[in-house]
């Protein structure tokens, strides 16, 4: 079974810079078309299936503006 993950970006924060669109490898990240934050940017959200929660948007995010949670199964929980 694939890795998933979840992804939380804080809007408040996002300057939608791209860089998280850019490094993420299953591609799944984009930013808002319809939306635009406080600061006037379309932030990054999730626009697809597939995250794999490696954490790389994380990384490369200059605003610290994401967050990356990796879901475990229950039956990975209890091996």
């Amino acid at each position: 079974m694939p890795a998933k993950g979840r992804v939380e970006i804080n809007e408040k924060y996002c300057k939608g810079c791209e860089l998280c669109v850019e490094a993420c490898p299953p591609g799944v990240l984009g930013l808002s078309k319809q939306r635009l934050n406080a600061k006037g940017y379309h932030p990054a959200e999730l626009i697809a299936a597939g995250c794999t929660g490696c954490g790389v948007c994380t990384v490369v995010c200059p605003e610290a503006a994401i967050e990356v949670f990796r879901v475990v199964s229950a039956r990975a929980a209890t091996a």
